[in-house]
């Protein structure tokens, strides 16, 4: 009998790819080039499961190949808004993600924004390794106490959650929080939390403001203009979640004006195009989407796709299903 047939649409850790080797039949991308809107569909027309990451756009127009022998698209990454899941419903797909697995490592890179934005931290290597640093003196590059302040999370799932460990049990912050759907009182509790009515009623209270919320049409510029003016003048604004829930050109003008203090940012609004004004301010800690770029995590990521998949060909029930 022969082996399912599988596209992977980026390189993957050679542990994952060899783990997907044993048992499919499998396409690989070893020059890690981004497949185009054509070639997605290709894969569609081909193969028997499709495995596209965050970045790969599988939108209706992708979704429409005829024919179609795909059965399942199982995302590298525990974010699928990059797929339109209405049209693979309406196709027969069923879609899987990967969650748990990065929760860590993603909370790891939002404490890092946090940290460096509050602490001048990209600023201050820059300006060492510029060559323009004459010494200690004390107003030099002051900044912005970490510890005991009030950090503001928009949304409550397991990245905030661990999160929320880091900065209450690590740094003595206090939590405060809005989620639509928030954990149990148990969870809650275990961090001293306060739970918020309103986005907006965090924005108001934090020192820190971190995004842990998913991206798509009923989150896109959930962070607009009018949301930054609630937020308080020496408030820090941390994204490690996805780039479109923050209106790029309003934040830009928020910390161009004074409106807040400072911006970290690990993902874009349109990545890998990052809004000009950004890359030149001292106060916006940017880096290239590392939440999870860790060899432990994204091995794990491949294996968890993996185990979509096996489940999906034993007839088995699949884990991680979203659609």
């Amino acid at each position: 009998m022969s082996k399912p047939k599988v596209i992977v649409t980026r390189k993957w850790p050679e542990e994952a790819e060899a783990k997907l080797q044993e048992h499919f039949d499998v396409v690989l991308n070893k020059d890690d080039k981004p497949m185009s809107a054509d070639e997605l569909q290709d894969a569609l027309r081909n193969a028997d499961a499709l495995c596209p990451t965050v970045t790969d756009k599988v939108t209706a127009e992708v979704l429409s190949a005829d024919p179609l022998r795909a059965k399942i698209i199982s995302n590298f990454g525990v974010g699928f808004n990059n797929i339109d899941t209405n049209a693979a419903r309406e196709r027969g797909l069923i879609v899987t993600n990967t969650p748990e697995v990065l929760t860590d490592c993603t909370a790891d890179i939002a404490m890092t924004l946090l940290l460096m934005a509050a602490r001048r931290a990209g600023e201050g290597e820059r300006h060492v390794r510029n060559k323009e640093w004459t010494g200690w003196r004390p107003t030099h590059m002051l900044s912005t106490k970490v510890t005991g302040k009030t950090l503001g999370l928009i949304g409550f799932g397991r990245i905030a959650q661990a999160m929320a460990h880091k900065a209450h049990f690590g740094f003595g912050m206090k939590i405060i929080f809005h989620d639509p759907f928030p954990p149990s009182k148990e969870v809650i509790n275990r961090f001293g939390a306060t739970q918020c009515d309103s986005p907006e009623a965090v924005l108001e209270q934090a020192d820190f403001v971190s995004l842990h919320c998913p991206g798509g049409e009923k989150t896109r510029h959930l962070l607009n203009a009018e949301r930054l003016k609630k937020m308080q003048s020496h408030a820090i604004l941390v994204n490690s979640a996805r780039g479109d829930v923050i209106d790029e050109q309003a934040l830009v003008k928020a910390l161009k004006d004074g409106t807040i203090a400072a911006a970290g940012l690990d993902v874009f609004e349109n990545e890998p195009q990052v809004t000009e004004d950004l890359l030149t301010m001292e106060n916006a800690v940017i880096l290239p989407h590392l939440g999870s770029a860790t060899t432990e995590t994204r091995v794990a990521m491949g294996l968890r796709v993996f185990g979509n998949l096996k489940a999906h060909f034993d007839g088995k029930v699949i884990p991680d299903r979203v659609v």
